[in-house]
């Protein structure tokens, strides 16, 4: 009789693993496919967020996924918001709004990392770097979608000369503060769900406010710029007007998404060895 119960409760278990399991994947397949089919994802994109929401759910379950759906409903709401003002701007970025699965993994693949780490090691440093690098991620977006916005053009780091809106490695006022916003944002969330103390929520948001500044930067200094050979345009993409383009600084591979995936992953150390030391 006790070896009877002990199976039932045995398979018991194993069903609301299972149950759980399955909730979570029919969650994340849910809202990836209503990511593509309002164009926030683009097919490689949607796969790209699966697999890194999976890594998530496995190590912090319902409260990982929730901090990454506040980024990216966040910064997809964003994205859309005064759509028409920033049209313009596809035409000098690399890429759209819609994001692939380079841009999925530059923005969370050191978060899904990270939350598998939490699976095997239950580290606080881990849960750190997830939410730092989802900070910074989220920082920087708000900075690029709202400083867009601003009506003065933003200035390069560089050599403090104004330059085009949307410029890697340029700066605003206004932009500045929205992503301090965009780290506080993700900092609260992950203190709330996490149960973290202040001392966790002032590392995430200002390590994840010193992301985007990493990512400013790198951008400034390293990212590839490149100017067309029809219109002379100074843009980040490796072909416009039909033809490709000249590459006149920065190295050929760093692009805005490596960039965006160095400064995630610099700015999670930083906290770490900051926080442990």
């Amino acid at each position: 009789m006790i070896c009877l119960f002990r199976r039932l409760l045995l398979k018991t278990g194993y069903f609301i693993v299972w149950t759980n399991d399955l909730f979570y994947i029919i969650l994340i397949a849910f809202i990836c496919f209503a990511a593509w089919h309002f164009a926030l994802l683009s097919l490689s994109g949607g796969a790209a967020a699966f697999a890194v929401g999976l890594l998530i759910a496995v190590g912090l379950g319902i409260q990982g996924l929730a901090v990454m759906g506040c980024f990216f409903i966040s910064s997809s709401l964003l994205s859309s918001y005064k759509k028409m003002k920033k049209d313009h701007l596809e035409d000098f970025h690399e890429k759209g709004s819609t994001r692939d699965w380079a841009q999925v993994a530059a923005n969370g693949g050191i978060a899904a990392v990270a939350a598998l780490g939490v699976y095997f090691w239950d580290s606080v440093l881990l849960l750190l770097a997830f939410c730092i690098s989802l900070a910074g991620a989220n920082a920087d977006t708000w900075a690029s979608e709202l400083g867009s916005l601003s009506k003065r053009p933003p200035f390069s780091i560089n050599d403090l000369k104004r330059v085009k809106t949307g410029t890697s490695g340029a700066v605003s006022l206004q932009g500045t503060i929205a992503g301090g916003f965009g780290a506080v944002f993700i900092a609260g969330i992950s203190t709330y769900l996490f149960q973290l103390e202040s001392r966790e929520f002032f590392y995430i948001a200002g390590f994840g406010f010193a992301g985007m500044c990493i990512d400013t930067i790198i951008g400034a200094f390293w990212q590839a710029g490149y100017s067309c050979r029809n219109c002379g345009k100074y843009v980040e993409k490796t072909v416009h007007c039909g033809l490709e383009t000249t590459r006149i600084k920065g190295i050929s591979w760093l692009r805005n998404d490596a960039v965006n995936f160095i400064s995630c992953l610099i700015a999670a150390i930083l906290g770490i060895i900051f926080y442990s030391g």
